[in-house]
């Protein structure tokens, strides 16, 4: 992924920020506002290392997926499901309806019914 997908999303990318940095705070995340320089000198301090090294850490980070939940674009959910083929067994097709599984719509404990 590349930093604009992270500044453009900021707030969505809080939870994987702190999945990969227990030590960073929520609320000091929210005043560095997608601020790159901002957050690689963040990291330096929360991490206890020189700038340059939190910079490398973060470049690595930034070299995985953008997190599933993070961009609500129909393009982006494509490309994921397109990827998750890998995952199905010989003959089925990722882009497939899964009502078939029963899982579509959910009736929950006060007989109302979550459509996902």
């Amino acid at each position: 992924m590349k930093w604009q997908h992270v500044q453009d999303n900021w707030p969505a990318f809080f939870e994987a920020i702190v999945e990969k940095w227990p030590e960073a705070d929520e609320a000091e995340l929210d005043d560095i506002d997608g601020d790159q320089k901002a957050f690689i000198r963040y990291i330096a301090e929360i991490t206890e290392q020189v700038p340059s090294e939190a910079r490398d850490e973060i470049r690595e980070w930034l070299i995985g997926e953008i997190p599933a939940d993070v961009i609500m674009d129909p393009s982006h959910d494509n490309h994921s499901i397109t990827n998750s083929a890998k995952y199905l067994s010989e003959g089925e097709d990722e882009l497939d309806e899964d009502g078939r599984f029963g899982d579509d719509d959910e009736i929950l404990g006060d007989g109302d019914i979550n459509e996902r």
